[in-house]
């Protein structure tokens, strides 16, 4: 049985040191109650409460120094189950990738 690889082979594993945290701009909806701080969270257009997105379009939970979560250990459930490496890390990577081109 053939094993499908989760990123292409002339791409560099990603690890903590080389997560581009792409995932950081994506909305992430609030299904769960994790405690994130109130000053990270928003309403969207719906009425559903979202981490809160800065003009940048990067989550405010987001140290833009070190590309690392601030309340990591508060995070989303969603947060939570994106996983680093897998084929939507990658998909997000790719696409951010492609952005800057």
């Amino acid at each position: 049985m053939k094993t499908i690889p989760l990123q292409p082979i002339d791409e560099p594993a990603v690890t903590c040191s080389t997560c581009a945290a792409c995932c950081c701009q994506l909305e992430v909806m609030l299904i769960t109650d994790t405690g994130v701080p109130e000053r990270y969270i928003d309403t969207d257009e719906w009425g559903g409460e979202v981490m809160l997105r800065l003009d940048d379009g990067w989550c405010a939970a987001l140290d833009r120094d070190t590309m690392m979560c601030t309340i990591y250990e508060k995070r989303p459930l969603i947060c939570r189950e994106f996983e680093m490496g897998a084929p939507e890390c990658i998909d997000e990577r790719q696409g951010i990738a492609t952005a800057y081109r």
